[in-house]
Order: C-alpha cells, then sequence, then structure tokens
C-alpha cells in the first residue's frame, strides 16, 4: 500500500528538460531518504511511447497512454498524486489540452515546462506558419529539396506535393503516405553544427521546414540555414491551455514542486 505520507509528482515526459527534472528529483530522492532508507517523495515519468527506443528517464517510469482526459484524472486519483508537471514536447498539444483537464477536475495542481521558443537573429530569413499544412502550402514557392525536422507523425502532411524532393529526418521511420520523392535520415539528436552542414550540403537542401520547439538540441540547423542564406519554414507553436503557469527552465520546475512537498496538506 501507497504511504500516505508521501508526495507524489507525475512528470508527462519525452522531453530533455523532463529526462533533467526526473534526474534532478532523483538524486534529491536519495539524499533526502528518512532514517529507514524510504525516499520521502514518489516521482513517476509518464512516456507517451510513440518511439521505439526511447531515453528513459532516471527513477520510476510508465510507457502508454492514460485514456483521455478521464483517464488520466481516473489514474491521478488512484495513485494519489499530488502534483503534475507536464514536460512534454511543445507540440504535444493534445496531451496538454488532457493534463490541463485532468487537473481541473481532480484539483491536482498543474505546471507546464516549456523550454522557450527560438528567435530570429540578423541573416536569418524565416517564414513562421501557423500549422504543417500552411507549411505545405508555401514551399513550392521555395525551393524543390527540402529539408523536413517535424517528426515522422507530420511528413503525410506533404505527401501530395509531387515535383518537391524530401530529406526527412526521424527517430524511427516513417508510416504511409509520405511523399513520392522521399529520402529518410534515421537519427536523434542533439545535432551539431557540423553535422547539420553537412547534411544540407550533402542532399543539397535549398529549403528547411521544422517546428519552433526551442531549445538547444536542434539549433544548430538554423545557423546552417542562415549561413547558407536558405529560407526557413517554421511552424509556430500551439498555445498552452488557459491558467496553467508556465516553469521556463528545470529549476523553476523544481522550485515550484519543492514549494508543494514543504507545504502542510
Amino acid at each position: 500500500m501507497a504511504d500516505p505520507a508521501r508526495r507524489h509528482l507525475l512528470i508527462l515526459g519525452g522531453t530533455t528538460e523532463a529526462r533533467a527534472l526526473a534526474a534532478a528529483l532523483d538524486d534529491a530522492l536519495d539524499a533526502a531518504a528518512g532514517l529507514d532508507g524510504a525516499p520521502r517523495s514518489r516521482v513517476t515519468s509518464s512516456l507517451a511511447g510513440r518511439v521505439a527506443e526511447p531515453r528513459l528517464p532516471a527513477g520510476e517510469v510508465r510507457i502508454g497512454g492514460f485514456g483521455g482526459p478521464d483517464g488520466l484524472a481516473d489514474w491521478l486519483r488512484a495513485e494519489r498524486v499530488d502534483a503534475v508537471i507536464d514536460a512534454t514536447h511543445p507540440f504535444a498539444a493534445v496531451m496538454s489540452r488532457n493534463a490541463a483537464e485532468a487537473a481541473r477536475t481532480t484539483g491536482v495542481p498543474l505546471l507546464a515546462l516549456r523550454r522557450p521558443g527560438w528567435s530570429p537573429v540578423a541573416g536569418d530569413r524565416w517564414h513562421p506558419v501557423p500549422s504543417l499544412t500552411d507549411a505545405a502550402r508555401l514551399l513550392p514557392s521555395l525551393g524543390r529539396r527540402i529539408l523536413l525536422t517535424t517528426g515522422r507523425q507530420g511528413i503525410g502532411t506533404f505527401a501530395h506535393l509531387d515535383g518537391l524532393h524530401f530529406v526527412a529526418r526521424s527517430v524511427d521511420p516513417p508510416e504511409p503516405p509520405v511523399p513520392a520523392s522521399l529520402d529518410v535520415l534515421l537519427d536523434r539528436g542533439p545535432f551539431d553544427l557540423d553535422a547539420e552542414r553537412a547534411v544540407l550540403r550533402e542532399h543539397r537542401i535549398d529549403v528547411v521546414v521544422t517546428k519552433d520547439s526551442g531549445g538547444a538540441a536542434t539549433a544548430p540547423k538554423l545557423t546552417a540555414a542562415r549561413e547558407l542564406g536558405l529560407p526557413v519554414v517554421i511552424v509556430e507553436r500551439p498555445p498552452l491551455p488557459a491558467g496553467v503557469p508556465v516553469a521556463p527552465t528545470v529549476g523553476a520546475a523544481l522550485a515550484w514542486w519543492s514549494e508543494r512537498v514543504s507545504a502542510p496538506r
């Protein structure tokens, strides 16, 4: 039976920040264990299971969906969760909405851990668009050889674009539909600047398509594109659910959770 005195945090993960948060909390739990050796808190990281071989975070991990907001709410109650940190990808809009609804239903505090988005600098040729569909509509006017770094699930949006050649980079192979002219690079970041320069040159890329995921792990492609004077189509982030507080760093998220651990029930 779960110890009712222990505080339970659920991390909705899958990002670099989620793994860093789980690692920091795992170290803190070891350091703060009581005289009996039992940790004073419990941390569970949840992964969606969309990647065949995910990078697992430290500590307790569950993999798979919850069954929508109602299923997540049931899990929060059953597992006596005291708080949720949504550290999913900035484009995981459905999961973020489900988390917000489940938090409202159960009264469990929710925080979104979101790295800041990218900002253009002098020399960038950015074309911001609100969706992948808008990116596909814009591409024929910008070039013919496209580097797609939007994830395998969005590649089908470009399947109808005959006359363009795509180079798509993803962790796992994409499933149909896909563009007729497509090369797939199976790779996982972070990517350094030299590697990004090589990809753009070897594949004769003249347009880059990406999502505004932010962070340093995949930012070098933007520098490489700027050096070569290439246009970059950037899909803007979906908004977070209204009323959800945001922490821009792992440290801020740790402070938020520490306040809840120390507060009386």
